[in-house]
């Protein structure tokens, strides 16, 4: 697969917004392209939706971009379930001081994703596993923060996710305008995963509000989170269309 140059696209983003020029600051020319790439070859391909394309900045680079709030300065991240690149990407150019790896299962997103971090020119590494494997796990080793955005309820997202971070690191998801409920509905699946104290992060305003679930992972998981039976098994990951 190889991207082609974009060019202007009627239903893609004008400009980028006035938000998105404080996050990305020099990085900006490098944001605009992937937005560019995203309303291009990335809709043709499958990987964003073409209902998103006019949104692309406030819903999702900026979205993304903001994770970096919960993202301690020179962390190790791992992106579970990177898909379009979301919020990998985005959180890479605006925190060139943070080291990350997308985790994505499917070939033809791996693909996409190499194919876009060798044009913006990142240095980040892209990995094909799904998190919940242990050969992903061991591939991977611990990050200091596991990130993912519309990926699987929190609850199941904690057991995946948790043990690809380090004891004392933390999960940081992003979440919608119900994440309060969410943390309140999986509270006893999060301690079973390992994880410890939990805060809602809420930043950005009006079409930017973000809301960043924090999971601080714990020493061990607790016995009840421990086997192979653990957590709420009905969930299933959810559709994405980024």
């Amino acid at each position: 697969m190889t991207l082609e140059d974009p060019g202007r696209v009627e239903e893609g983003p004008s400009v980028p917004t006035p938000e998105a020029v404080e996050l990305f600051g020099d990085a900006l020319p490098r944001a605009q392209r992937f937005a560019d790439l995203l309303a291009g070859p990335g809709r043709e391909q499958g990987v964003i939706g073409p209902r998103e394309l006019p949104r692309l900045w406030n819903r999702h680079l900026v979205n993304s971009a903001l994770v970096g709030t919960a993202v301690p300065h020179g962390a190790t991240v791992v992106d579970v379930g990177s898909g379009a690149g979301l919020p990998g990407i985005p959180l890479a150019l605006a925190r060139p001081d943070l080291r990350i790896t997308l985790l994505e299962p499917m070939a033809r997103r791996v693909a996409w994703l190499e194919e876009v971090v060798a044009d913006l020119g990142l240095d980040v590494v892209v990995h094909r596993g799904r998190a919940e494997e242990r050969e992903t796990r061991r591939a991977c080793g611990e990050s200091d923060v596991a990130t993912a955005r519309a990926v699987a309820p929190l609850g199941r997202l904690a057991e995946w996710t948790l043990p690809l971070v380090r004891p004392g690191g933390r999960l940081a998801a992003l979440k919608g305008a119900s994440a309060h409920d969410e943390v309140r509905r999986d509270a006893v699946d999060l301690r079973s995963a390992g994880g410890g104290e939990v805060e809602v992060v809420t930043c950005g305003a009006g079409d930017t509000t973000t809301h960043i679930v924090v999971v601080h992972r714990t020493e061990r998981r607790t016995a009840a989170g421990s086997g192979p039976g653990s957590g709420r098994r009905a969930r299933g990951r959810k559709d994405r269309s980024s």
